[in-house]
């Protein structure tokens, strides 16, 4: 197939990988973008790509807590500026108190909302501000003490990225340090037990390749692996992050410390992991202009 030059762009950003080497990793995989990466990666050419999701779609996230529950709610909108709307962000923040009562997205929908649904509540604040909008999704923790962060805070308990952590013993001000540590680190998982299989055994087989590119023996090949995924488990899991308060010990010997044990977090990003089309606006002008 014929790699276009957007492709390659957006690899190089991706992967920091030369043009050159860029095209022909696309060349290889028939211009699939993740098996481009690995490829990449398995040869040499580029870094492990986080897969923090590109964030695309415009709204808040808005967190709340009560009685040992908190929650997560991501609301979407068409554009920033409606973000920054008081009307909408008021209807955020009435939507994050009513999951706190629910147990799901789609009976958040169905749930009151000062004597409608939360999806008529939609509906009816589209039609004023005349923009799409919609619940994308919710996430909930319990724990004996449930902290919340938000970064990129439009006004309290909203932004760009909200953060839940449920503890069981420790404090606030550890569990708000945690919440600022996800949301920096942007961790996979809690620990290595919660980690989906298949991402790690991908990354497993990315470093088997890598070895043997070097040439190397077998059996140095298998030392080798143990090593480098030791070193992956360590910088996607929670637990084995380096604490960005104190580097010099993991987020698990952090909350030892603390005489605390962390059982859940959430970290919710507005529009993470949906692809929002690019528009040239230049072609757009040309185009009316030709009529």
């Amino acid at each position: 197939m014929a790699i276009t030059a957007a492709q390659v762009k957006e690899l190089r950003e991706i992967t920091a990988a030369g043009m050159m080497d860029a095209k022909k990793a696309l060349v290889e995989t028939d211009g699939d973008m993740e098996a481009a990466i690995d490829w990449l990666r398995t040869k040499g050419l580029a870094k492990a790509a986080k897969k923090s999701g590109r964030t695309a779609a415009e709204g808040l996230v808005a967190v709340a807590v009560a009685g040992g529950k908190g929650v997560a709610v991501e609301v979407n909108s068409e554009t920033d500026f409606v973000s920054k709307n008081a009307e909408f962000q008021e209807m955020v923040g009435g939507i994050a108190t009513v999951a706190l009562n629910v147990a799901d997205v789609e009976a958040l929908k169905v749930a009151d909302l000062g004597g409608k649904t939360v999806e008529t509540v939609i509906t009816d604040k589209i039609a004023t501000i005349g923009e799409n909008m919609s619940v994308r999704r919710m996430a909930t923790v319990t724990g004996e003490t449930v902290v919340t962060y938000v970064h990129n805070a439009a006004t309290a308990g909203m932004g760009q990225i909200g953060v839940l952590v449920a503890l069981n013993g420790g404090n606030e001000d550890f569990g708000k340090q945690i919440a600022m540590h996800i949301a920096a680190a942007n961790p996979a998982s809690l620990s290595e037990a919660d980690l989906d299989p298949a991402v790690v055994e991908k990354e497993r087989q990315i470093q088997i390749d890598i070895a043997r590119e070097s040439g190397k023996p077998e059996q140095v090949i298998e030392k080798m692996i143990i090593g480098r995924m030791k070193k992956f488990l360590a910088e996607v899991t929670l637990l084995g992050q380096q604490f960005v308060v104190n580097p010099d010990i993991t987020v698990e010997q952090a909350a030892k410390d603390a005489g605390a044990e962390i059982v859940a977090y959430v970290r919710m990003q507005v529009g993470e992991g949906i692809e929002k089309k690019e528009e040239d606006f230049a072609a757009e002008v040309a185009k009316a202009v030709q009529g």
